[in-house]
């Protein structure tokens, strides 16, 4: 009778533990699971150039995360320092944001893990990138490891000033040219008239031409130069006959040319990357967009994969709470935020992303957005530790041949020569 007694009471006592006491109810109705709070931690962003402003790195990294996160402050640190300063001063540093072409750069620092096991462990879904994307960050490492994500993926288009079409009655471009087709265009708009001269067709670099075919001036597996063979000589020559163009002559490049179309309203058509959020200085400009033109043999391939990329820091303390900074940036709300506000391609596969694009930015109302998505990136390469200073030798010999006439074949050959010269000189 006592020992019976005292196996009721123990019964009504510890119910979740004895499944021999008749009901057996939902151990949560009973047993609340004690969690650490988590500690407050700040993360230091540094970034290569000026890839997220002030006012996107707060719309799309320190509120979002503190809504979710409310133990998380993210730091937009401003400093002129690149990489190899920062870890040589050992300053503390949880993610980095640059481009695709400078991770090899960074590689031998040391400061990169990969990516691939925490996406793992903390449920982030690696299938949502765009595959291409995700490659030809691979393609930086020896096994396949990814050091880096994307959060954004470079565009090119075909940006038009409807005036100056207007004014000499000529077709608006289209979506689907050729380089050649963009090219006769550019031989009905290439006139002066009232005083003005007007610039039919106008590339701000050499690359948009070497880009769409995947080619980078140096191999990055075997330190040696590239140029000298026939798809640089294709490329460059495709270059030569925009600025043979009678009234387009090859003026100077990079901003100036943006400039000459955003600003001085004088060129009929400029081929290049993310202009969109630069249409805000000049109101007053008549434009629209058309597919980027592609080489006959590539059809809807435009630049190649041009990655903004967030690499998470070897050197954290963070781990963890890297993964879940990460895990907002790559969430939906934030991703449609990036393409919607910011007029950035997401590196999400999902095509709703692109049909958002630049939906919550009034310069953009009623444009030809979505001629931007009928391309594709070429496939990149890795991009040399030697990539910047060769770009820098090549374009010397790319303007001799463009403005001077000097044949292409030396203009390639010198090139090669002088980047195969300067790499042997860094060993």
């Amino acid at each position: 009778m006592r020992t019976i007694g005292l196996i009721s009471v123990s019964c009504m006592l510890l119910p979740a533990l004895l499944a021999g006491c008749g009901n057996n109810p939902d151990p949560g109705d009973n047993v609340k699971v004690q969690q650490k709070p988590l500690e407050p931690v700040t993360l230091k962003f540094y970034q290569s150039g000026n890839y997220l402003s002030e006012q996107d790195f707060k719309d799309l990294l320190a509120d979002p995360v503190k809504k979710k996160y409310p133990h998380i402050t993210v730091e937009n640190v401003i400093t002129k320092n690149d990489l190899p300063q920062i870890v040589a001063a050992g300053e503390p540093a949880d993610f980095f944001i640059t481009w695709n072409g400078g991770l090899s750069f960074y590689k031998e620092l040391n400061a990169f893990v990969d990516v691939t096991p925490l996406a793992k462990q903390h449920n982030l879904d690696l299938n949502r990138f765009d595959e291409g994307a995700l490659n030809a960050i691979k393609a930086v490492s020896d096994k396949g490891e990814l050091y880096a994500l994307p959060y954004a993926i470079n565009l090119n288009a075909l940006y038009y000033n409807k005036d100056i079409f207007d004014k000499f009655g000529v077709p608006y471009p289209k979506d689907g040219m050729t380089w050649e087709q963009a090219i006769d265009l550019a031989k009905l708009v290439s006139r002066s008239d009232g005083g003005t001269k007007y610039r039919g067709l106008e590339i701000d670099s050499w690359s948009r031409i070497t880009f769409p075919l995947s080619l980078v001036p140096v191999d990055a597996k075997t330190n040696k130069a590239t140029v000298n063979n026939d798809q640089f000589k294709r490329a460059f020559e495709t270059a030569k006959q925009i600025f043979s163009v009678p009234g387009n002559e090859y003026v100077n490049s990079g901003t100036a040319a943006w400039n000459r179309f955003v600003k001085d309203k004088n060129v009929a058509m400029a081929p290049t990357v993310n202009l969109f959020l630069r249409f805000k200085e000049s109101p007053d400009l008549n434009w629209d967009v058309a597919q980027f033109p592609s080489f006959s043999d590539k059809p809807n391939v435009y630049g190649m994969y041009d990655l903004h990329v967030m690499i998470p820091l070897k050197s954290s303390k963070s781990r963890d709470d890297q993964m879940r900074v990460m895990e907002v940036l790559f969430s939906d709300e934030v991703q449609t935020a990036l393409a919607r506000k910011t007029a950035r391609v997401s590196a999400m596969k999902d095509p709703k992303y692109a049909k958002d694009f630049g939906a919550d930015v009034p310069e953009l109302k009623g444009k030809n957005l979505a001629g931007i998505f009928k391309s594709k990136p070429a496939p990149a390469p890795e991009f040399s530790i030697h990539y910047s200073k060769a770009v820098g030798l090549v374009t010397p010999e790319y303007e001799k041949y463009i403005k001077n006439g000097q044949d292409i074949n030396t203009a390639l050959r010198n090139a090669e020569e002088k980047i195969n010269q300067y790499i042997a000189s860094q060993k």
